[in-house]
């Protein structure tokens, strides 16, 4: 299917031709200007437009933050922002573009279209903002979401040779779990912690994760390694397809940045996991033990994608429904 997109500009695609055929991006040129375009929809969004429309949904909330949550806060916005765009965009592909769904094993690994190369260039400008702001903000997020941003910007960057463009929307469909996990966030900030809606965006950040992410991503993970595999093993014998065997060092560098993303998913989930069994343990502790009662334990936090969560136990619950009723 045609890039709905209008093309890139010919002085563009003169421009950077030569430098992307030295590192043998040749898809590159013709989503160039998309890549530039999302870097920057995510840029203004984060330095101009999130600093101005916060301030009038929520301005005693936003005025009251320091720099750093000022930082966040505004890179939140652009998750938000990039979580739901990227994840129209994705469906749309799997569902639309009938050539993608007519692809076999050579093609899943060698194909190409105009809109999954759309695909393809709307998420490599997203993950290339994310590697600048991780890191600037390194001491904020840390090293995983810096860790995150590289492996993602390395996946989507060897997708225009081209390579396994078809399972582009497939990998960005991690992002459905982007906008619950914001959400999350955003609440604690709006003293929404311990809340009814929290709790049941919190049910469904876990529910969203686990399926889009350990389920479907182990089982896509799995399928773009048998294919490049087998791309790699069976390389074409036809004297015009010479040259387009799988290189160890592609397949070498794909499958390892896919593995340690598919690591930090797993990692993340064991950790919202691990303090909402400290919490229920807590609860437990706490209504078996008498003399415990009087113990206030308010939450814990976890650290998703960069993203500080906070766990509220039960006396923090008991607290927040105390306040609503007040």
């Amino acid at each position: 299917m045609k890039d709905p997109f209008p093309p890139c500009p010919d002085t563009i695609v003169k421009a950077v031709t030569p430098i992307c055929e030295i590192l043998g991006f040749t898809t590159l040129p013709k989503h160039f200007h998309e890549v530039v375009g999302a870097f920057l929809l995510y840029h203004v969004t984060n330095v101009y437009l999130s600093p101005l429309i916060s301030p009038l949904l929520f301005p005693k909330t936003y005025r009251s933050f320091n720099k750093r949550n000022r930082i966040n806060w505004d890179i939140h916005v652009v998750s938000l922002v990039q979580s739901t765009l990227i994840c129209i965009v994705s469906l749309y592909a799997m569902f639309v573009d009938r050539e993608r769904s007519e692809m076999d094993a050579k093609q899943r690994v060698w194909g190409y279209t105009g809109l999954l190369g759309m695909t393809q260039a709307f998420g490599a400008g997203y993950f290339l903002w994310d590697l600048m702001v991780s890191t600037q903000y390194l001491n904020i997020f840390g090293p995983g979401l810096l860790a995150h941003a590289i492996c993602a910007l390395c996946v989507f960057s060897l997708g225009f040779r081209p390579f396994v463009n078809y399972y582009a929307p497939t990998f960005l469909l991690y992002e459905l779990s982007s906008p619950f996990l914001n959400f999350h966030w955003f609440m604690d900030k709006l003293e929404m912690t311990g809340s009814t809606l929290q709790l049941v965006n919190g049910i469904c950040l876990l529910v969203v994760f686990f399926s889009c992410r350990l389920v479907y991503g182990t089982y896509s993970s799995f399928r773009v390694g048998s294919d490049i595999y087998l791309a790699w093993q069976n390389p074409p014998r036809d004297i015009v397809q010479q040259g387009r065997s799988v290189p160890a060092w592609l397949a070498l560098s794909y499958v390892t940045s896919n593995l340690i993303l598919h690591f930090l998913n797993f990692y993340w989930f064991g950790k919202m996991v691990d303090a909402l069994r400290r919490r229920f343990d807590s609860t437990k502790s706490t209504v078996n033990s008498p003399e415990k009662k009087g113990i206030v334990v308010t939450e814990d936090e976890v650290s998703v994608e960069g993203t500080d969560l906070k766990i509220p136990t039960s006396s923090a619950l008991h607290q927040s429904v105390a306040r609503h009723r007040r």
